[in-house]
């Protein structure tokens, strides 16, 4: 099975033609004001019209209210929504796309539950714990806390980058990964040589 590939906190238009020409299959967009790879719903719809067609473009938010979500899809293409906050299942299936649920992986959380929870969602995100962050930190967690057949597709993210990607793709098999500061020179400006050292990593580990 071919691992599907999402970049994301892209911010900068280069940075999003250089993830779809070496073959990612999502990028991420963020829509959260504290992280350093915020973007204004312009900044976004510029990024998301010169990609070309089969490269998803993805929302993130964290925590928002619906008014925001919904004066940000009014603006930019988004395909699907991800959210890393403490939103309930009824509002992240209030938009009319199909979204991801970002869970935050420590010893304890129960992901089988977390799978009844979140049944309507496309699959699950699942990051590493760091207390007061919701993504983007580069910490890795203990991949064996994944379950082997969880019920929802999963999307690995979590500190990765080129150096561990291929060993991430083996111990877990999801069915994406999603990586963010394992492939910038500063925070959130992408470094092509890296984006493409990553998803070859990810290929060869497909093999």
């Amino acid at each position: 099975m071919k691992t599907r590939i999402k970049i994301c906190g892209i911010t900068r238009l280069e940075d999003g033609l250089a993830a779809a020409r070496l073959g990612a299959d999502a990028i991420g967009l963020v829509f959260y004001e504290p992280s350093p790879r915020a973007v204004t719903p312009e900044q976004a719809r510029a990024i998301a019209d010169v990609l070309p067609p089969f490269v998803t473009t993805v929302g993130l938010f964290v925590n928002a209210e619906a008014a925001r979500v919904r004066e940000v899809l009014a603006a930019v293409p988004l395909q699907m929504l991800q959210f890393h906050g403490d939103e309930s299942p009824k509002f992240c299936s209030g938009f009319d796309r199909p979204f991801l649920k970002a869970l935050r992986v420590r010893a304890g959380v129960d992901l089988l539950q977390c799978v009844k929870d979140f049944k309507c969602a496309s699959g699950l995100l699942l990051d590493a714990w760091v207390e007061g962050m919701r993504g983007g930190t580069g910490a890795t967690f203990d991949w064996s806390l994944v379950p082997r057949q969880l019920p929802l597709p999963v999307v690995l993210s979590g500190g990765l980058d080129p150096s561990n990607i291929q060993s991430a793709v083996r111990a877990v098999q999801p069915w994406a990964v999603d990586v963010s500061s394992g492939v910038e020179s500063a925070k959130g400006i992408k470094d092509a040589a890296k984006i493409e050292a990553f998803i070859n990593g990810v290929r060869n580990a497909d093999l």
